[in-house]
């Protein structure tokens, strides 16, 4: 018997009794007030503190109220040039106490330059705790013992950190590597050699040489990246599956897009079942993970350093172009309703304050803080009113994808003038035979059903839909052009602006290449 999986299993079980026990007890709203409470407290001297007088909020009857009303709202921009930038030039206490020491560099998927985000050691305490509740709570799903003795394959961004003098900054994985709990080493895959390299050709390279050598029980990372990395070692080592040299990889924890139009590609790379597993890490804190099988949701975690304030999505809060409006309304947990899409703000133990990530999501039940993550404040479509989220997108191409038994591995959309009216193009990335005008007819009926707006528009305003399709490696060949390869990076859903310009004339220098 595996006496390291036994001991490993037994741990998580008794982890896993006082955490479900004390589950079972929270109120979510009343955690939520104590954490913001927790986070005024220790950042009352800061001078974020002083300027907004967190001790007159402590002292308040009611701090969340009082929160809101004396604190404005922040998007990244605004937190960088009014607080961060002092923080970037080792000013202390500028918005959370003590010196930063770490910068994730961060672009999305909807800017152009990098961001610098704070992160600090009570960050990374709190993502350590809730990276082991995700693996705690894999007790109940009854693996057998050996299971807990496999690797995990960590796919993300490098692990090197850039040293300017005063901060050390990289990707968010580089900065978490130094803390994996010593136990966690014998896991922990491609290693600390292969993590460290920048180059994901050469990353790429050296997990396929070494996947012989592997036991993998467990792959996290973004889906694209892994659908290529798990098709390559197919490939090289003629496999039919990967489950012929990995046959005890039985989860796969994915996250940063909907995993749902990929899930037809991934299921044909696997001959045995795997569970697909979400979690909800960004650079600006460890938001929520999925904690049951029976549902893709996941649930929000309120007790561990970050506080959530919801921004309705609409056009009160945001112009055309998804940036925040002056004085939006805001709602805390308390009075957040289902299925009404929000933008989240943070408050965080790295110094965010009410700070716009860029992410828009929905609950499915308020009580269990379950949500779904429905796109980006940047990536939605609605040139003229239809307000298609990123959600409508990859349901559409989910459904296309069972209806004409295809496989979609990325897309794209951008929206024009077309003539007086206007239209939308859709990028499709399959390496099947796609009858365009087909594809079109039948997402265009998926989008008429999944979206009143839609439907309205469609009738009224967008008088076209175009499409062209292309091969995958295409997109793939764009985002290495655009030094975003590999990684924890995506491409975007939704193309505007520069964005949209820079993707165009790519395409064009692809067809020119082979006229």
């Amino acid at each position: 018997m595996p006496i390291l999986g036994s001991i490993i299993k037994k741990a998580y079980e008794l982890r896993n009794m006082p955490v479900e026990l004390k589950k079972q007890r929270l109120n979510p709203v009343a955690a939520q007030t104590s954490q913001l409470k927790k986070l005024l407290q220790k950042a009352q001297f800061t001078a974020f503190g002083e300027e907004y007088d967190f001790d007159a909020i402590l002292s308040s009857k009611d701090v969340v109220t009082a929160f809101a009303s004396k604190v404005p709202v922040f998007d990244y921009n605004a937190m960088y040039k009014q607080w961060w930038y002092r923080a970037l030039n080792g000013e202390a206490y500028v918005t959370w106490p003590g010196r930063v020491n770490y910068f994730a560099l961060s672009s999305g998927t909807s800017e152009a330059s990098s961001k610098h985000i704070p992160i600090t050691s009570d960050m990374l305490n709190a993502i350590k705790r809730a990276s082991v509740r995700q693996l705690v709570s894999a007790s109940k799903y009854d693996f057998p013992v050996h299971f807990y003795e496999k690797g995990i394959l960590m796919i993300g961004g490098s692990t090197h950190l850039q040293y300017n003098g005063t901060y050390f900054a990289g990707d968010l994985s580089g900065i978490t590597a130094g803390n994996i709990p010593f136990w966690f080493e014998h896991f922990y895959k491609p290693g600390r050699r292969i993590s460290k390299a920048n180059d994901w050709a050469f990353k790429l390279n050296e997990m396929v040489k070494k996947a012989p050598s592997w036991d993998i029980g467990v792959i996290v990372g973004v889906p694209a990246w892994v659908q290529i990395l798990l098709e390559r070692i197919i490939k090289e080592y003629n496999l039919n599956s990967i489950h012929d040299i990995w046959p005890n990889l039985t989860v796969y924890v994915h996250s940063g897009v909907s995993f749902a139009p990929y899930e037809k590609s991934f299921e044909k790379l696997f001959s045995k079942p795997v569970i697909y597993s979400e979690s909800y890490l960004a650079s600006e804190g460890y938001i929520a993970y999925q904690t049951r099988l029976d549902k893709r949701i996941m649930q929000l975690i309120v007790d561990n350093g970050i506080y959530y304030e919801f921004v309705p999505f609409n056009s009160q809060n945001f112009d055309e172009e998804g940036n925040l409006l002056p004085k939006p309304l805001t709602v805390s947990l308390r009075d957040a309703e289902n299925n009404v899409e929000y933008a989240l703000l943070l408050s965080t133990n790295a110094g965010a304050w009410r700070y716009l990530l860029g992410d828009t999501i929905k609950f499915t039940n308020v009580e269990q803080c379950e949500i779904i993550i429905t796109g980006r404040t940047k990536q939605f479509l609605s040139i003229c009113g239809e307000h298609l989220s990123v959600e409508n997108m990859s349901r559409a191409i989910e459904l296309l994808q069972d209806e004409l038994n295809i496989t979609v591995k990325e897309f794209t959309v951008c929206g024009f003038r077309h003539g007086s009216m206007f239209a939308h193009r859709w990028y499709l990335g399959t390496d099947d035979q796609v009858d365009k005008e087909d594809a079109i007819r039948k997402i265009d009926g998926y989008l008429n059903q999944l979206n009143d707006d839609y439907m309205v528009e469609r009738t009224e305003a967008i008088t076209d839909i175009f499409m062209e399709v292309l091969p995958t490696q295409v997109f793939y060949d764009y985002m290495k052009k655009q030094g975003k390869e590999g990684s924890a990076n995506k491409f975007p859903r939704v193309l505007k602006g520069q964005r949209l310009e820079e993707w165009e004339n790519y395409l064009k220098d692809i067809q020119g290449q082979k006229a």
